[in-house]
């Protein structure tokens, strides 16, 4: 069996015992540097990510296979990849990239297999007369057209 074909198997049998958690990524170097990158339904603790790495560490010989290895979460600068992602973070802000480069803000209200929903908030003048007024409009976006989509940071 290969290196990374047994990290992988390692990995999706820690993640099969914690349902919670789910692979965002995994990248093995030439030089056998491992970088798993978590992400959870209720977040990812300390924890979760010692778990992790001690489920692959504690099950590779380094007699066979020399290696360095790094378990992290997802960080909130990191963008959203997976549909999962998207569900977990519904009624959070969430800044999207287009794949033609434009971007929109907007609130996260739902998602499925194929599109996001966001809820815009924005001011636009009057029709008649001076002034605006604030609009709310819902609207969807297919998740082939996002090239990015990033959690707006509140403080």
């Amino acid at each position: 069996m290969m290196f990374k074909e047994k990290v992988e198997e390692l990995l999706n049998s820690f993640l099969q015992t914690r349902e919670d958690l789910f692979l965002i990524d995994l990248k093995i170097s030439a030089a056998n540097d491992i970088t798993v990158i978590l992400d959870g339904d209720k977040g990812v603790s300390i924890q979760d990510c010692l778990d992790a790495s001690r489920a692959v560490e504690n099950n590779l010989d380094r007699e066979e296979q020399d290696f360095s290895l790094q378990v992290m979460s997802a960080g909130l600068t990191e963008p959203l990849t997976q549909l999962r992602q998207y569900q977990k973070n519904i009624g959070r802000e969430v800044e999207i990239t287009f794949n033609e480069g434009e971007k929109l803000k907007g609130e996260l209200l739902r998602t499925d297999a194929t599109s996001v929903t966001l809820l815009l908030r924005y001011r636009k003048p009057k029709d008649i007369g001076k002034g605006k007024i604030d609009v709310e409009e819902e609207r969807t976006i297919p998740l082939s057209e996002i090239k990015k989509a990033l959690i707006v940071i509140k403080f």
